[in-house]
């Protein structure tokens, strides 16, 4: 911008003690350091709040990006979720195919401990559906958080 050198500066002195006297220039001096304090004082406050709202932009805008992603992974874990429960009924569909196939067990293996393989593993699949469903519940929303706060 504009400098002003002390040449300048002993150059306005002069100009003032002429203009104003020497009973008065103490006085406007005053008066003039007053004037540049509030200005200064004014300029800082805007300039601090013109970066509270540049960082609350950016904070906003990080919020939003954050719940973007936690959206999407919410939506991959939920398409994992479905994926993984359609091959468990797949495989179960196909185990209980293969015990249609051999036919009706005798009586005397009714129990858990004496069954097939194919009942064992049939039996493992549900064990770990039901403990994957339980497992898989979906993270917290956060839609309704208020940034203003």
């Amino acid at each position: 911008m504009f400098e002003v050198g002390f040449s300048e500066l002993m150059v306005i002195a002069v100009v003032a003690l002429l203009v104003l006297g020497p009973e008065r220039l103490p006085k406007a001096a005053r008066f003039a350091g007053l004037w540049v304090r509030r200005a200064r004082a004014q300029w800082n406050s805007v300039k601090a709040e013109f970066e509270r709202d540049i960082a609350d932009d950016e904070l906003k805008r990080t919020l939003q990006e954050t719940q973007a992603s936690l959206r999407d992974a919410h939506a991959s874990l939920r398409d994992a979720g479905n994926q993984m429960q359609r091959e468990f009924h797949d495989a179960r569909e196909a185990l209980r195919g293969d015990e249609l196939m051999r036919g009706p067990q005798p009586p005397g293996l009714s129990s858990p401990e004496a069954a097939s393989p194919a009942s064992e593993a049939l039996f493992a699949i549900e064990r770990a559906q039901r403990s994957t469903l339980q497992a898989s519940s979906p993270p917290p929303v956060l839609d309704d958080v208020d940034p203003e706060r």
